[in-house]
């Protein structure tokens, strides 16, 4: 009788992870994609330079920048679920008033207010996975980012229609879908706070920023940052930039070589979690960032030798494959390590670093490539990754639950 209860418990569950996670995940990724390819025309509406109008996307990762490390200690102070809540919330507001918007700088305001308030559900449902995946941690927060990926490559479509109709229909739909997606989490989002202090038991309580500044946690932030700086230009849309620029193809093609791609990724994200949960975070996170780091040494060789854009698409396949094996995957790092007493400003640390790694990345490639060339560019790129792999295959230990006790005894 108490195994039927148990599986029934499980049961319910997963069904509720399934509503409260990964249906809202799906959602706001599809919502998100549908008012991207908007945001460019939008923005040209009100009649600014090409300069001008970049700041739009600047705006919103400052946005999300900006609410890391305070979102961090609210989930310490007020707890995950009024942030979960919060989050999707103040989302449909950004969208709803990015719609009604009547000056540019009103626009800019508004997309960093969106840029927070993605940021706050993001951090929110990893501390909550941190509380209570236990075991399931992989395939929880890769299962996550995979949901998310799904509605990304459903929506530009629905947004180019809903955008030719008027250019501001996708900004409401964002909204109405921001709302959508958290009516499930009402009910089924529970507190997991307290969880985190009965995991707190012996551990040193104030800690602060400054107590993570100790060589265990260095090694973790430095791999972040070497990750990040890596996927950054390859999630910025800087690849796409390249191939336009190198091979002089239209949307068109362009459109089909995204689709193509995302879709090749998102069953190994999903796996990947299984992986992890089973076999550690190194098992996939070393192969996959080293991979990565070979793929993009091919695309450095491709733009040097000036190969076709045969050559080219097969590299970039390799690329995307690669970098789907660990996405998500350093979330799950970060919340292995996540010292229990100050969960939400530990993991709240590390997104501020991996959302600066992501801003430094398209910069970083910019400018090597109107210097000394595209070669140079990738072959960054591949340093980074190349990097990472290295220092996360010999600076880190093997079994999760050993580094966050290393992390705990370091006073974090």
């Amino acid at each position: 009788m108490s195994a039927a209860r148990a599986a029934e418990g499980d049961s319910e569950g997963a069904h509720g992870a399934v509503l409260s996670l990964y249906l809202p995940a799906l959602i706001l990724g599809l919502g998100t994609s549908i008012a991207e390819p908007a945001v460019p025309v939008y923005a040209r509406s009100f009649g600014v330079t090409f300069g001008v109008a970049a700041l739009v996307l600047v705006a919103y990762g400052a946005g999300s920048a900006a609410a890391t490390l305070p979102t961090g200690y609210l989930l310490d102070r007020v707890g995950r679920r009024r942030i979960i809540l919060a989050g999707p919330l103040l989302t449909a507001l950004a969208s709803f008033l990015v719609a009604s918007a009547h000056s540019f700088p009103e626009l800019l305001v508004y997309r960093f207010i969106g840029g927070w308030a993605q940021q706050m559900w993001i951090l929110g449902r990893l501390a909550t996975i941190t509380d209570s995946g236990g075991g399931r941690r992989g395939r929880q927060i890769t299962g996550l980012y995979g949901m998310d990926s799904t509605g990304r490559l459903l929506g530009p479509a629905v947004g180019g229609f809903a955008a030719a109709w008027d250019i501001r229909a996708p900004f409401v739909i964002y909204g109405l879908l921001a709302l959508l997606a958290i009516v499930p989490s009402f009910k089924l989002v529970r507190e997991t706070r307290h969880l985190a202090a009965r995991d707190a038991r012996g551990e040193a309580t104030g800690a602060s920023l400054a107590s993570f500044l100790v060589w265990p946690i260095l090694v973790l932030f430095a791999i972040q940052l070497l990750a990040s700086l890596t996927r950054g230009a390859i999630w910025g849309g800087t690849l796409d930039l390249f191939v336009v620029y190198a091979y002089g193809i239209g949307p068109e093609t362009l459109g089909l070589l995204v689709t193509a791609t995302s879709a090749l990724g998102i069953p190994i994200t999903f796996g990947m979690g299984h992986l992890m949960d089973r076999f550690g975070r190194k098992a996939t996170l070393v192969p996959g960032l080293a991979l990565l780091g070979c793929g993009l040494v091919s695309m450095a060789a491709v733009a040097y030798l000036g190969l076709s854009l045969t050559s080219y698409v097969i590299s970039l396949f390799w690329v995307r494959a690669s970098l789907s094996i660990t996405s998500g995957s350093m979330q799950v790092l970060a919340s292995d390590a996540a010292p229990a007493q100050s969960r939400g400003r530990f993991l709240g640390a590390w997104r501020l670093i991996a959302e600066g790694g992501q801003v430094l990345s398209p910069l970083t490639f910019a400018a090597l490539a109107d210097g000394p060339g595209f070669p140079t560019a990738f072959a960054f790129l591949a340093c980074t990754s190349l990097g990472a792999a290295l220092l996360l295959g010999v600076g880190v230990r093997e079994k999760p639950r050993a580094l966050a006790r290393a992390t705990t005894a370091s006073g974090a």
